[in-house]
């Protein structure tokens, strides 16, 4: 028997690296280099925040950094299109968001939420119904009644046209059977602009999240009539559901989970699944979210998948009502 030589010995190592390094991540130790977490917004905001406690708490748990980057533009196509692009090997993720299950109904893109590994939802914010505190409705069912009565009189504002709290309100008002249209919508950046209009007299309502109504509410200026979602706030657990007060069962909320690129190893997505999961339910993210006004919320893989699938039918067949998908 001929023993190998101390060439072909060498030729072998570097054979089996290289193998080592062709194989795919779910074969290695991984994470065995930095994550990229990738956010579809600006530094800064919510979105940002909330990417960042998590990017902190992952790293911990994976042995990794974790490096948050921004990727803004094109009202979140931009951010997502880059996840979307990423190879599918674990080392880029991203935090998506309800624009998601909007972009492609106003033809800004043709992701979806089938365009990810879905790997956890770990936040939502359902909108609620805020008026100034010395509006005369005590109830929602008071402020649906006088908006039937009077059409055109009530102006909504906290995003802009075509945004989340836009259809929020749009999809309560097809809902009950009223014209969409009767509560003309004024554009604005963001929740604190709608909501300091409302306040100075501009707009009567802000469907906006309790959290973000939050420092208002608190210095007796704005009063929440109800909350889009199936079961009270934690944060205001008196503002009734939309359920408990007028019977209906419409829900709406801005949301954010983490998604990997399609096709990433199955192994993979596992352990990054069981990663988020853990994050989502120490108590450094809830008490973090709690500060915040956040909402706590986690689906696994699966269940976030189906999640992303439902929100995405439910924002179309309100953007067809109110005219604003293409």
């Amino acid at each position: 028997m001929t023993r190998p030589s101390r060439r072909s010995l060498i030729a072998g190592a570097f054979a089996a690296v290289a193998l080592a390094a062709a194989l795919p991540a779910s074969a290695q130790n991984y994470p065995a280099r930095p994550i990229t977490l990738i956010v579809p917004w600006g530094a800064g905001g919510g979105t940002d925040a909330t990417a960042r406690i998590l990017g902190s708490l992952m790293e911990k748990e994976l042995g990794q950094p974790v490096n948050v980057v921004n990727r803004t533009g094109g009202s979140g196509v931009v951010g997502h299109a880059a996840i979307a692009s990423a190879p599918a090997d674990g080392y880029t993720i991203g935090l998506a968001t309800v624009e998601i299950g909007m972009m492609h109904w106003q033809g800004l893109t043709e992701l979806t939420g089938a365009s990810y590994t879905p790997i956890g939802l770990v936040n939502a914010d359902p909108a609620g119904i805020q008026v100034r505190a010395d509006a005369p409705y005590k109830t929602v069912q008071d402020l649906l009644a006088a908006i039937k009565a009077n059409p055109g009189k009530f102006k909504a504002s906290g995003t802009g046209q075509g945004g989340i709290w836009h259809l929020a309100l749009a999809g309560l008002l097809r809902d009950q059977k009223i014209d969409p249209a009767s509560v003309p919508w004024v554009p604005s950046n963001g929740a604190a602009p709608g909501l300091q209009d409302m306040v100075a007299g501009g707009i009567e309502i802000a469907p906006v999240s309790l959290p973000e109504a939050r420092s208002l509410i608190d210095a007796g200026k704005v009063k929440s009539l109800a909350i889009m979602n199936d079961k009270p706030s934690a944060l205001y657990p008196n503002v009734p559901t939309l359920k408990s007060a007028i019977g209906s069962d419409w829900t709406m909320a801005a949301w954010r989970g983490i998604v990997a690129p399609k096709g990433i190893p199955a192994d993979v997505r596992n352990k990054l699944a069981a990663t988020v999961q853990k994050v989502a339910n120490s108590k450094e993210y809830t008490d973090f979210m709690a500060s915040r006004g956040f909402g706590v919320v986690y689906a696994g893989p699966d269940d976030f998948g189906r999640f992303m699938a439902k929100s995405d039918t439910e924002l179309g067949a309100t953007m067809k009502a109110v005219g604003i998908a293409k």
